[in-house]
């Protein structure tokens, strides 16, 4: 029998997508440079997952999460697909669902997740896909995915790693860049959680006003000061680039 989202269940999950949200983009824009042009392959009886092109990479390690199939509407979690998958390529979403067992959260925990169990109730596989990816990334602190279609229109969704992926030192005009560009297109609910995350996860500093209306980050060369308003969306942010 599938779970329900409750309440409860809604506020623990888009605070787990929030807290991944810009950090997840950097990543997939780092992913991009780094692959350039390419294919991809994997293996789930190794596992393996390898991408050809300029310069082809075999990750050193790969966890497949689940799929999101439009058919039944629904996302199968890896740790509950009968394929025989190589346990190290299911392991991760066993965690996740281990955690979600513990913390009451449905949709982790259960098998299979109804796309309309999802905040938004999302009718896109890709969507599906990437929802759940933001929240085991942030339980995972995995940064880097993949997804790609694997017939009749279902996603796969992977977490990948390899050193190539790791990002470097936050550079200002970076920082500025994820989250003006993550501002305007990511669909957070909390910006005032997801751009305190980001910042913390990057290894800035970042530190509210008493009431927290305000939020100044500061790094090497950078001073931001991120304005909210009462409801925590953004408000407005005065930065200054190349200082000491």
């Amino acid at each position: 029998m599938l779970g329900s989202l409750n309440v409860t269940d809604s506020h623990v999950f888009t605070d787990l997508v929030d807290d991944a949200a810009l950090l997840s983009l950097e990543h997939q824009i780092h992913l991009s440079e780094v692959a350039g042009e390419h294919s991809w392959h994997v293996d789930l009886k190794k596992p393996e997952f390898s991408f050809s092109g300029e310069t082809p990479r075999v990750c050193t390690r790969v966890h497949l999460l689940g799929s999101a199939a439009p058919g039944p509407r629904s996302w199968l979690w890896a740790w509950a697909n009968p394929s025989g998958f190589h346990p190290d390529a299911v392991a991760l979403s066993t965690t996740l669902r281990d955690w979600g067992r513990r913390h009451d959260l449905a949709l982790l925990a259960e098998p299979e997740v109804p796309f309309d169990d999802l905040p938004g109730s999302p009718s896109d596989p890709n969507v599906v896909a990437g929802q759940l990816i933001e929240a085991a990334k942030t339980l995972s602190t995995v940064f880097t995915h993949y997804t790609g279609e694997v017939g009749g229109g279902t996603r796969a969704a992977f977490l990948i790693e390899h050193p190539d992926f790791v990002l470097p030192a936050p550079e200002p005009a970076r920082v500025m860049r994820i989250l003006q560009q993550g501002l305007a297109e990511l669909p957070m609910i909390n910006h005032r959680r997801a751009v305190y995350s980001y910042a913390a996860r990057r290894g800035l500093s970042a530190v509210f006003s008493d009431d927290r209306s305000k939020l100044t980050i500061t790094g090497a060369r950078l001073t931001a000061d991120v304005e909210f308003r009462e409801d925590g969306r953004i408000d407005g942010i005065n930065a200054t680039l190349g200082a000491a």
